[in-house]
C-alpha cells in the first residue's frame, strides 16, 4: 500500500500536463490499497480482482478498459520523474516501426538495475543464466545511460501504442509472474518492430518489494523461463530435456544462494547514524523526529550525503525528478534514502534489491 501511494503520487505529478488516465488493477490485496486509492487519488480508476490473477492477466484487464492511444505498464513499486511520459511520447513520434520502449531502472540507492535491457534468452544464454552466469543475458552493448534498440525490456516499465499491444495479443496469461516481459518483448520483435531503450530517462524501482523471494518465487521464476523456451525455441527433445535439467539445477542453486545472501545481508545491513530531512515544513521535521531514535537535522536545501546518513525527501517540497537525480548522483556515498509522498504520514524506501523495504510512520500535529 505504501509503495503504491508513493508511485501514484509521482505518476499524478508526471501526467499533470498530459491528457492521461491512471488505472490500478488490484489483485485481491488485503492491505487496504483499494481504499487508499479511492480516498487519496479519486481520479484513478480501480479494477478490483477477487483473487490474485497474476501480472499478465491483471495488465491485460487494465489495457482492456483503457481509453488512450498509448499505454504504460508500470509496477506499483516505482517512482517516476515528471519528464518520463512526455519523452516516451516524443520518441514514439520520432521513430518509425517502434515497438515497446523502456527506461533505465535504478534501485532505492540509485544503482543501475541490469534487467532494464536484456538479450533474447536463447538455449545457451538461458542455461547460463539459470546456473548463475548471466553476463550474456544482459544487453551490455548499449551503455546504461544511452539510447538504442534492444531485444528485451523490463515489465516494470513498458510503454507502447495500444494498437501494438492489441496486435500482438498483450501479455501471455500463462505467465503468472516473471517472464511475461521477455515473452512480450520477443513477440513484438518477431512481429517486425524494434524495442527501444532510453537510458537518459530514469525511474526508481524498489526491486523486491512486490514479491517475497521464497521457494514459490523460484518456482514461478524458473517455470516462466521454461515456458518461454518451450513456446519459442523448443525444436527437439534434447533441447527440452536440457532446459528441464537446467531449471532443476537452478532451483536448487537458487535456494542455497538466497540463504547465503540473507545471512550476508544480516551481517552487512546499513547502520544509520543520523537522519537529514529535506523539507520546508518545520512541523514535519518535529513529527518525524519523534518517530525515530537517531538525531534528525532538518534543512530546506540539498546537501551531499555521507556514509551512515539517511536522507528523507519531502515530495511536497521537492519534485520527484529532483529526488531521483539526487539519489543517482550520490549513489556511491554510502547513504540511504526515503521519500515522504505529498500529504502523507510516512517515509518509505529500500536499502536492498533483495529484501523488503522499510517504512517510518509519524504523526502530524
Amino acid at each position: 500500500m505504501h509503495y503504491l501511494e508513493l508511485c501514484l503520487d509521482s505518476v499524478i505529478e508526471a501526467v499533470a500536463f498530459i491528457n492521461a488516465e491512471v488505472i490500478v488493477v488490484d489483485n485481491a490485496s488485503i492491505d487496504g490499497s483499494v481504499q487508499m486509492v479511492k480516498e487519496k487519488f479519486p481520479v484513478v480508476k480501480v479494477l478490483e480482482n477477487k483473487v490474485n490473477k497474476g501480472f499478465s492477466t491483471a495488465n491485460n484487464q487494465g489495457v482492456a478498459i483503457a481509453q488512450g492511444a498509448y499505454i504504460c505498464i508500470l509496477n506499483p513499486d516505482t517512482v517516476v520523474p515528471a519528464s518520463v511520459f512526455l519523452n516516451l511520447l516524443k520518441t514514439t513520434a520520432q521513430k518509425k516501426d517502434i515497438g515497446a520502449q523502456g527506461v533505465r531502472l535504478v534501485n532505492g540507492r540509485g544503482h543501475y538495475l541490469p534487467e532494464s535491457k536484456r538479450n533474447i534468452p536463447t538455449l545457451r544464454v538461458a542455461l547460463l543464466k539459470m546456473i548463475g552466469y548471466g553476463a550474456s543475458y544482459y544487453a551490455a552493448h548499449i551503455p546504461d545511460d544511452a539510447r538504442g534498440n534492444v531485444n528485451v525490456l523490463v515489465g516494470a516499465c513498458m510503454f507502447m501504442s495500444r494498437s501494438l499491444y492489441e496486435e500482438v495479443g498483450g501479455f501471455d496469461e500463462r505467465y503468472f509472474m516473471f517472464g511475461e516481459d521477455i515473452d512480450l518483448s520477443y513477440t513484438i520483435k518477431s512481429a517486425g518492430f524494434s524495442n527501444f531503450y532510453i537510458g537518459d530517462e530514469v525511474i526508481l524501482h524498489f526491486k523486491g518489494e512486490s514479491t517475497i523471494r521464497d521457494k514459490r518465487y523460484r518456482q514461478y521464476f524458473y517455470g516462466a523461463m521454461h515456458l518461454f523456451y518451450k513456446k519459442h525455441f523448443n525444436n527437439n527433445k534434447l533441447s527440452s530435456y536440457l532446459v528441464k535439467i537446467g531449471v532443476r539445477l537452478a532451483q536448487c542453486k537458487s535456494g542455497f544462494s538466497e540463504q547465503s545472501k540473507q545471512l550476508s545481508r544480516n551481517k552487512k545491513e546499513s547502520i544509520i547514524t543520523d537522519y537529514v530531512l529535506v523539507t520546508n515544513h518545520k512541523s514535519i521535521g518535529l513529527a518525524f523526529a519523534k518517530a525515530v531514535t537517531k538525531p534528525v537535522a532538518t534543512t530546506s536545501t540539498m546537501h551531499v550525503p555521507k556514509e551512515g546518513q539517511e536522507f528523507i525527501y519531502d515530495a511536497s517540497c521537492i519534485p520527484y525528478s529532483d529526488i531521483i537525480k539526487e539519489i543517482i548522483t550520490h549513489r556511491n556515498s554510502g547513504a540511504t534514502y526515503k521519500i515522504i509522498p505529498k500529504n502523507s504520514t510516512f517515509a518509505i524506501g529500500s536499502n536492498s534489491s533483495q529484501g523488503k523495504g522499510d517504512v517510518i510512520s509519524f504523526n502530524r500535529d
